[in-house]
């Protein structure tokens, strides 16, 4: 009887051609995470627009950010919106409402 018969080689090795998810390093140590609730794929197309700080933020229109990241990438997908709108809430504002810091809030 082999091993394999007993158990099997999957359970000991894994699988062989299983590709591990890959992480955006530089987007996951941005100052943006510190956002609550802050998407990374968000994170990543404002770093990908050169805003790498909150401050940056700042009385910026988030339409006319989300549209600066439509240019770039043409198949960004809607659902970003709101995150950008809370983010620029949340770099000018100094007290931020609990209630608003969910993307939710702002659809």
């Amino acid at each position: 009887m082999a091993i394999e018969d007993i158990i099997p080689l999957d359970a000991l090795y894994g699988k062989p051609n299983k590709k591990k998810k890959k992480v955006d390093k530089e987007a996951m140590g941005s100052s943006l995470m510190r956002i609550p609730r802050m998407n990374v794929e968000v994170v990543r197309d404002l770093i990908d627009l050169g805003i790498r700080e909150i401050f940056e933020l700042n009385g910026r229109a988030p339409e006319t950010v989300f549209e600066e990241i439509q240019k770039l990438k043409p198949n960004t997908a809607p659902w970003k919106l709101p995150y950008i709108k809370m983010a620029v809430y949340y770099s000018e504002e100094s007290l931020v409402d609990p209630k608003k810091m969910h993307p939710q809030a702002w659809i």
